[in-house]
């Protein structure tokens, strides 16, 4: 970027596929520091206008089950816009379900599965750099192409920006964020291309696998783009600490019963001593707010959207900030990622989280075996973690667990243990989300293990490998579906988890398993 590049107006764009639940807040964060600096700027979420369109537009079905999801869905879109719905289980799963089955016939012609929350093209993978080119010279074969043609191009042209900085965090964004950038390019337009993101972060750790992607965009951003974007309109980035502005996302037709407020108050993790991390991988530096700077901007973004539910992105919620947002709350329900440890050992601290506006809980237990923590260095004793779940039960927080198999560090007879701590504490327990590990590429912890490629393609992010146990995916996947998962004290939690939107929908469920999707 030069001085040459210096114009009046900015287009943020959030691309498909995302969860349509909530705002993104990274491109919120930009919007504010821009219009803090005087910069004008648009904030478009491309995902959620793209996927109503598609419910909209969509070829008429043949098979009796869709043509009656056709019938019904706009009544299905606003069941989940309606707080009664979550109330309602049947209803949820019925309207998630008819939803997800209307996308994925959406897509049928290009052999391209859509869903509420991914996006797969049977010949095109995000994961190879080719076929990213693939998807930027011929945009037609890709779903949103009618809408990006009818609708996002002609905005994104009318706004004569001088930028157009597009974030693409998850592969599910990939293919159609380059369908779009080859669409921007095939106007002529006189503007700048940037992305920028989580996903292009991770790619950037080794810049001469995305080299040839330079001559589709015009710069890729590693991490927080504010002051990147700043300095390409040439305006000054002082200061850190803007307030994300979500003005634009305000009327946007999310899928949840009321605006979500996503609000991140530190990048990177504070623990960072977790063996086989990405964030570890990565060598991504911990940069948080200060506490009472992140308590005030969430008091005022409160003020500002009156939200139904605040989500706190931060990998891992400080314990610091625990306590400051007890003296002072945000002024909805809140919930998000924590460590186990202090202070949630102490009951009274959990009841006062509770009176602060907690609701939910997510936590990264990943194994009910001490010898598996101890070796991934999770800093966890089970102990505590059986004490913690406790103290939130009887504050009335819901815990959702995090738990990971398939470690190099576990074995059978160690998931067994996972297994058994569950069923011990199920009653504590209102969610489970169970993940089969994944390698970081380029990982520190990986020495001594024997490698293969996980997924073919330049722009992998994993490593396949030989467990040192034999305990490979495959019979990871077998224990889950055959054993862990039938166990009757684990069965009613694993039902309870809502199709699709999880984590991102759980907190409306009353915070309770047996209040929750349970039948």
């Amino acid at each position: 970027m030069t001085e040459t590049t210096i114009a009046s107006h900015i287009v943020l764009i959030h691309p498909p596929v995302v969860k349509p639940s909530e705002p993104p807040a990274g491109i919120a964060r930009l919007s504010g520091a821009l219009r803090s600096q005087g910069v004008e700027c648009t904030a478009i979420d491309a995902s959620v206008e793209g996927l109503h369109h598609l419910l909209a537009n969509s070829d008429p079905p043949a098979d009796t089950w869709s043509q009656r999801a056709r019938r019904h869905v706009h009544r299905h879109i606003t069941a989940l816009r309606d707080p009664d719905t979550y109330r309602r289980p049947d209803t949820y799963r019925r309207a998630v379900a008819d939803i997800g089955r209307l996308l994925s016939l959406a897509g049928k012609a290009s052999a391209v599965r859509v869903g509420l929350a991914d996006y797969k093209d049977a010949h095109l993978s995000p994961l190879r750099s080719a076929d990213l080119i693939a998807a930027a010279r011929c945009p037609e074969r890709n779903p949103f192409f009618k809408y990006f043609q009818a609708r996002l191009i002609p905005r994104i042209l009318a706004l004569r920006p001088a930028v157009v900085g597009i974030s693409i965090n998850y592969l599910s964004q990939a293919l159609c964020a380059f369908a779009l950038i080859g669409l921007i390019r095939r106007t002529g337009a006189d503007l700048k291309i940037v992305v920028g993101g989580g996903l292009i972060t991770s790619w950037m750790q080794r810049p001469e696998r995305i080299r040839c992607l330079g001559g589709w965009v015009d710069e890729m951003i590693a991490g927080p783009g504010e002051s990147a974007l700043l300095d390409a309109m040439g305006r000054p980035a002082a200061g850190k600490e803007w307030l994300p502005d979500y003005s634009d996302f305000l009327s946007v037709p999310y899928l949840s019963p009321g605006f979500i407020l996503p609000f991140s108050a530190s990048d990177g993790c504070w623990w960072r001593r977790c063996a086989f991390c990405p964030e570890r991988a990565e060598r991504r530096p911990f940069r948080p707010l200060p506490h009472r700077t992140a308590a005030e901007q969430l008091r005022r973004l409160s003020a500002q959207t009156r939200p139904v539910l605040i989500h706190l992105l931060d990998n891992a919620i400080s314990p610091a900030l625990l306590k400051t947002l007890i003296n002072s709350p945000p002024g909805a329900p809140w919930y998000g990622f924590v460590r186990i440890g202090a202070p949630l050992d102490d009951p009274g601290f959990c009841r006062q989280l509770a009176g602060a506006g907690c609701t939910m809980l997510k936590i990264g237990l990943e194994s009910g075996s001490q010898t598996v923590l101890d070796r991934l260095e999770k800093g966890i004793r089970l102990d505590m973690a059986a004490k913690v779940l406790d103290n939130l039960h009887a504050a009335g927080i819901a815990a959702y667990v995090y738990l990971l198999f398939g470690t190099p560090a576990e074995d059978r007879t160690a998931a067994d243990k996972t297994l058994a701590f569950v069923a011990a504490h199920h009653p504590c327990i209102s969610f489970l989300n169970l993940a089969v590990f994944n390698l970081p590429l380029g990982s520190p912890d990986a020495e001594g293990l024997v490698l293969r490629d996980f997924y073919e393609g330049d722009l992998a992010l994993y490593s396949d490998f030989e467990h040192p146990a034999g305990w490979d995916r495959a019979a990871v996947r077998q224990f889950l579906d055959k054993t862990f998962k039938r166990h009757p004290s684990i069965q009613p939690i694993v039902r309870n988890d809502p199709p699709v939107f999880t984590s991102n929908h759980a907190a409306f469920f009353s915070g309770s398993r047996d209040a929750g999707l349970r039948h």
